[in-house]
């Protein structure tokens, strides 16, 4: 993990940790590094944002820096992350920002890199960023006069992306009543338009962003509003996105959690079936529940494990040619229609499984059993948060752990990528048993690293 780059781009507390010096400073250096390698041509930047109070900002700060150096820049306007990724190809751009923390709360924002070929910066090209801003190799160059960089507004941003994401079905879901959580978020611009002319009746909640409601007690961090929406409203289903929309939570007439985890062994079973599933593959992290693991086995899926962080997901998939993966969390890639994350494509990837097997959400996500999960976040400290790898308190007390647990489950524990924290996840068919060792282990994390 870089020092501003996580998992996930530059993220932090917006005019706190992200500053609107920081945010310039990285449009300057990632100007920089794209003038190295655009061949002399003037290069064009598009920038999106989610509806946070803070996106404004943070926008006129990269796009000041980025025409600092000689880069134009092209303003989407509020649009979900995957947008980003899908018009910087359509629109033969050289990169895309989107400002976003994604699921965070609104004081947080964040800044991600795509290349122009719609996949996020990779790492190498994040450390070049990183050492012109804090060691300094390199001092981006001044453009003057005629050579600073112009900014425009694009009008048509969200109708292109939307056009895009019909285009991945060719199916009508009339008949279908679903509900539609926007998170106050990047999808309230565009998820109503997209399953209304795709036939369904929609329900939207919480799709009137005031700039610090977004996430705030809904989306898919918050699954209870959607929950009680498609119940009191006879539902046959529905689709929870997160602030910047790369992210779907679904859930079943009967109010039940459908997460990313069943989504995927729904459609890549589906996939299977079509003889669409590249290789018999699909990609998850560790994190995946052990019930996606069996699932696989008894569906002749190959099931590819990589650490934790949608990235890397995409790269597995990128590297081996497979056309599904993801994580339990939501974030959803099909490669052959996206580069990163689409919480609304997966959504009508899902519905297009329901239309053609003419089964109910429930009756497929049924398919694959959950075993009992106990996830604990512990607050640590940046300094603690640095130490956890070489601790060997927090080892010995994780081993312990195994021990007890055997081959009846399993325990991970891992640092956030996003946040100062640290995850206890434990898995197994006894709850207690899990829940008992996690507060345990958690302890023992919270002692030595706070």
């Amino acid at each position: 993990m870089g020092r501003i780059f996580g998992t996930d781009g530059a993220r932090g507390v917006a005019n706190s940790e992200l500053t609107c010096e920081l945010a310039m400073q990285i449009g300057r250096a990632a100007a920089m590094v794209l003038i190295e390698t655009s061949h002399g041509k003037r290069p064009k930047v598009l920038i999106g944002k989610d509806t946070r109070a803070s996106s404004d900002m943070l926008e006129s700060a990269i796009s000041a820096g980025l025409c600092s150096v000689g880069a134009d820049v092209l303003l989407l306007g509020v649009v979900p992350t995957p947008a980003v990724a899908y018009l910087v190809r359509e629109y033969e751009y050289d990169a895309g920002v989107m400002i976003s923390a994604s699921h965070n709360p609104c004081e947080y924002n964040g800044i991600k890199i795509f290349q122009s070929n719609g996949y996020k910066l990779p790492d190498e090209l994040e450390n070049e960023i990183e050492q012109i801003i804090l060691d300094e190799v390199d001092r981006p160059p001044v453009a003057i006069g005629g050579e600073v960089g112009r900014v425009s507004r694009s009008q048509n941003a969200v109708n292109d992306y939307i056009e895009h994401l019909l285009s991945a079905t060719n199916m009508s879901f009339s008949g279908y009543k679903i509900a539609l959580d926007c998170a106050n978020g990047s999808s309230s611009v565009s998820a109503e338009q997209v399953f209304t002319h795709l036939g369904a009746e929609c329900i939207v909640i919480n799709s009137e962003p005031d700039g610090v409601n977004i996430n705030k007690n809904c989306g898919s961090t918050h699954i209870e509003q959607l929950q009680k929406c498609v119940v009191d409203n006879n539902c046959d289903f529905g689709f929870a996105f997160d602030g910047d929309a790369d992210r779907m939570l679904a859930v079943d007439h009967t109010g039940a959690l459908v997460d990313g985890d069943r989504c995927i062994a729904v459609c890549a079973k589906h996939m299977k079936q079509l003889g669409k599933l590249n290789k018999n593959a699909a990609v998850v992290t560790v994190m995946s529940n052990m019930g996606f693991f069996k699932f696989c086995e008894e569906n002749g899926i190959v099931c590819e494990k990589t650490k934790v962080g949608d990235r890397y997901v995409l790269e597995n998939m990128h590297a081996n040619g497979y056309s599904i993966g993801g994580e339990q969390s939501g974030h959803i890639i099909f490669l052959q229609y996206a580069t990163t994350g689409d919480g609304q494509l997966s959504a009508i990837q899902l519905m297009s499984v329901i239309k053609d097997t003419g089964r109910t959400l429930k009756e497929l996500a049924d398919e694959m059993k959950i075993y009992p999960q106990v996830l604990i976040n512990v607050t640590v400290s940046n300094y603690g948060k640095a130490r956890f790898d070489t601790d060997k308190e927090i080892k010995n007390a994780i081993k312990m752990a195994e021990k007890e647990l055997g081959d009846d489950g399993r325990i991970l524990v891992r640092v956030s990528g996003t946040e100062t924290l640290v995850r206890v996840m434990l898995e197994g068919s006894d709850i207690d048993k899990i829940q008992e060792l996690g507060e345990t282990v958690s302890a023992v994390v919270k002692e030595r690293l706070v």
